[in-house]
């Protein structure tokens, strides 16, 4: 009997995960270079036994699972500037990309809705819209500091930028692709502009814009870790250079999982989102 698709789909994962995780282990527990190769002075002075004494510098998936039970334990610990919870680090950051994507949401849904139904409107905005699209959100960072003064506002206007573009694109695409037939319908049954915008155009558009939003989250959560790591202070990019500076790369690849872990669900929430509004031709 055949089983079904997410089953041996879950089946070929797991047994990825084994492998990748074997091969990590095997790889982390070959000997390093011994006291008697040649290494740089600084670096054995920095990295200590973990190279003086063949011992590998990369820490194995048991570390790894050590470290993440001792934060999962105690995470919203606060012992000051520079020592805070894995738990807090993740909330600020999450924060920031919410509090920004919000408003890119409030912008750029209203305002693509306005492109996809005029002509007009999508043919002036256009060259403004080709010229600040391309623009890395990071390169934004320093005119922010400058006029904002404040790291965690400057953070939050990063990502306001970064997520406004695939939002806006997206709806203004998706509502000037809904069918003529049903405008057309509506205007015979002499349906006004707003009960056409919302029981019309919005349904039909609302698998796109939900698609423009998904890969909006996907590209706030990648561009807050960078912005944290310039202004530092807090959050899960602050926390990942900090570990850094202190040469933990057990904290480093640490941080790395629960980055990716928080972006699926971020993804993979606006995907069911996504599939409550599609519906069958």
């Amino acid at each position: 009997m055949t089983l079904p698709l997410n089953l041996r789909a879950l089946v070929l994962s797991l047994a990825i995960l084994v492998v990748f995780l074997t091969a990590w282990h095997v790889g982390t527990q070959s000997g390093g270079a011994g006291p008697a190769a040649n290494i740089d002075p600084e670096y054995a002075k920095l990295m200590g036994q973990q190279v003086t004494q063949g011992k590998s510098a990369m820490p194995g998936p048991l570390d790894v699972a050590r470290t993440i039970w001792g934060h999962l334990r105690d995470p919203f610990y606060d012992k000051g500037p520079n020592d805070k919870g894995l738990g807090i680090q993740l909330a600020y950051s999450l924060g920031r990309v919410l509090l920004g994507y919000a408003f890119a949401v409030l912008l750029a849904v209203p305002l693509g809705f306005l492109i996809g139904m005029s002509p007009l409107i999508s043919k002036a905005l256009d060259p403004f819209i080709q010229v600040l699209k391309p623009i890395s959100p990071l390169a934004w960072m320093p005119l922010a500091l400058y006029t904002i003064k404040d790291s965690s506002v400057s953070a939050i206007f990063v990502i306001f930028i970064c997520s406004v573009w695939p939002m806006l694109l997206n709806t203004a695409f998706g509502v000037s692709a809904v069918r003529k037939e049903w405008l057309n319908v509506a205007r015979t049954l002499e349906v006004g502009p707003v009960r056409r915008a919302f029981t019309i155009i919005l349904p039909a558009a609302a698998p796109t814009i939900l698609t423009g939003m998904r890969i909006s989250i996907g590209i706030a959560w990648l561009v807050i870790v960078a912005a944290e790591m310039l202004v530092g202070g807090t959050g899960i990019g602050y926390f990942v250079w900090n570990e850094w500076n202190n040469l933990s790369i057990t904290n480093v690849i640490v941080a790395i999982t629960v980055i990716g872990v928080m972006g699926m669900i971020l993804d993979q929430t606006l995907a069911r989102l996504q599939r409550a509004v599609t519906y069958p031709d």
